[in-house]
């Protein structure tokens, strides 16, 4: 466990305590983010592995990709064996965006380019129980360690700090009340040109913390040594503010062993 300056594993950071930093990493580092749905998890991280020159990889994209292909087959998404068999077929790719159209990367499945029809709001009602699936999360779980091992990767979703890869050398967990998070996703809904609703979008973001925390196969919760931030107050700038802080403090902790 790192001992990071001005923070401590297990903490909460609020606005008050953001503050600006420049960070020069001079390592290859696994960080992960997790954090309930439209806690800022995307955005932080890809934000996050843009400054660093991290690859970055959204896992929830994975399991929503997995649900969108279900969907679109006509598979029934409460069998969870056709499901299962279904994913472990899939070829799922998560790559740099070939087009400036405010994706943070492109996705695809088989081939077929679905990188915003996984923001349908549709699936945010599904999705939670596709991810329940222990087939189906061991299945993305093993490409998403794989990847992580490389190193150099910001890696989002809500089990990456316990399950995925545990020996992160940076665990954040993002929080923010379901208010909050409902009213983000439906300005970012709105600004596409989407129609929105924003009671329906609470609903479904209550009901998926609820099957998310309880479920039984990795259940939704901040790792032990995570750097719990509360976003309800804080701007985008300032949770990277707070995060790159951190990352300059593991950093600079590992410079100084390795000096002397």
């Amino acid at each position: 466990m790192f001992l990071l300056p001005n923070y401590s594993a297990g903490s909460h950071v609020t606005g008050s305590e953001a503050t600006t930093s420049e960070v020069g990493v001079s390592q290859s580092l696994t960080i992960a983010i997790d954090g309930p749905a439209a806690s800022g998890k995307s955005t932080i991280g890809g934000l996050l592995a843009e400054r660093l020159g991290y690859l970055y990889l959204d896992t929830g994209a994975m399991y929503r990709a997995v649900t969108w292909a279900a969907l679109d087959d006509g598979i029934d998404v409460e069998d969870e064996q056709a499901v299962t068999q279904m994913a472990r077929g899939l070829v799922i790719n998560i790559e740099t965006p070939m087009v400036d159209d405010g994706r943070q990367y492109s996705v695809s499945v088989d081939g077929a380019q679905v990188t915003w029809q996984l923001k349908y709001p549709q699936l945010d009602r599904c999705v939670s129980l596709v991810s329940v699936y222990p087939g189906v999360r061991h299945v993305l779980t093993e490409q998403q360690r794989r990847i992580a091992s490389q190193g150099a990767v910001v890696m989002v979703g809500r089990d990456i700090g316990t399950v995925v890869i545990p020996d992160a050398d940076l665990k954040i967990y993002l929080d923010a009340s379901p208010e909050v998070r409902a009213r983000r996703r439906y300005l970012e809904l709105v600004e596409r040109g989407e129609e929105a609703d924003y009671e329906r979008i609470l609903s479904d973001v209550v009901g998926r913390d609820r099957i998310d925390s309880q479920r039984d196969v990795a259940p939704l919760k901040a790792a032990l040594d995570a750097i719990v931030v509360d976003t309800d107050k804080l701007s985008i700038g300032e949770v990277l503010d707070v995060i790159e802080e951190l990352v300059e403090g593991i950093t600079a902790g590992s410079e100084e062993r390795a000096g002397g």
